[in-house]
């Protein structure tokens, strides 16, 4: 489809601008593969202002208009998970890192998370689930989940805890009935809540993952899944020497399906696919 018949021109200039902007906001590079992309997320914030085309808008980025910056970012970056998507990390998190983290961690009884790039938080609260299945007494474990993403609008959803009952179709009945509840609100009648019980184990906040991270201490386990394939390979090494820096000894780095640490890192050993371990 020609961008003149889907009702706006994105020019080269214009589309290059969008690609500097958003590598200099949130280190995401933009190939030429994904014009349609910012074209489909950006021409419904043009429509949306009222303005006439994508020059128009990208003159008010060039003014910083602040509050649009945030929309910007919230409408390119990408949001495309699920619960317990790709299964074997959550597998081995249960059966390989918990037991060690109970062995290891016995004496201050303390286990921390990052899930970074969570979007809509589905990944933290499936690692909350696997935390409360596979640790005996958790009430007497200091154990939290951080979960931070760029997207502010993401964040709420994750926050809410409120999923439409098809997102939660492809968990097990047992686990669907003990983690979600529903509710007879009419206007609730089609969605799930998450149970207390996991919302306890998590901290959300918004992140931008070039910028200062505002936390102390180290963590035992790193979630980062389809976040550093939008990265150029300088800013991986940057944001994964980072992370090596904020990880226990020996603790966890997981990736997404399409990503790899090969030409990255050296402070990091492969344990299984697209799974890590600190070794430096």
């Amino acid at each position: 489809m020609q961008e003149e018949e889907k009702g706006f021109n994105l020019t080269d200039r214009d589309f290059n601008f969008i690609r500097n902007l958003v590598s200099e906001e949130t280190g995401i590079v933009l190939s030429e593969a994904k014009r349609n992309l910012v074209y489909g997320r950006l021409a419904r914030r043009i429509r949306t202002l009222g303005l006439a085309d994508f020059s128009s808008y990208c003159n008010m980025l060039k003014n910083r208009d602040g509050d649009e910056i945030v929309d910007f970012i919230n409408a390119i970056t990408t949001n495309l998970t699920s619960f317990f998507r790709e299964n074997h990390h959550f597998e081995f998190l249960a059966n390989t890192v918990i037991p060690k983290l109970l062995q290891t961690n016995v004496v201050n009884r303390r286990i921390r998370i990052w899930s970074a790039g969570c979007s809509t938080g589905e990944e933290p609260y499936s690692i909350a689930m696997t935390l409360r299945e596979n640790i005996p007494n958790i009430e007497s474990w200091d154990v939290k989940i951080l979960a931070t993403d760029l997207d502010s609008n993401v964040l709420a959803t994750a926050a809410a805890g409120i999923y439409s009952k098809d997102r939660v179709t492809g968990i097990a009945k047992p686990r669907q009935k003990k983690w979600f509840l529903t509710s007879n609100n009419e206007s609730l009648e089609d969605k799930v809540q998450v149970s207390k019980e996991l919302k306890d184990l998590i901290t959300f906040k918004q992140l931008n993952l070039m910028q200062d991270w505002p936390f102390k201490g180290h963590f035992d386990c790193i979630f980062c899944r389809n976040v550093v394939i939008y990265f150029s390979k300088d800013t991986q090494r940057v944001l994964v020497n980072r992370y090596a820096d904020k990880m226990a000894e020996d603790a966890h780095l997981f990736l997404g399906h399409s990503e790899s640490l090969f030409k990255v890192s050296d402070r990091f050993k492969l344990l299984g696919q697209t799974i890590y371990q600190r070794t430096q």
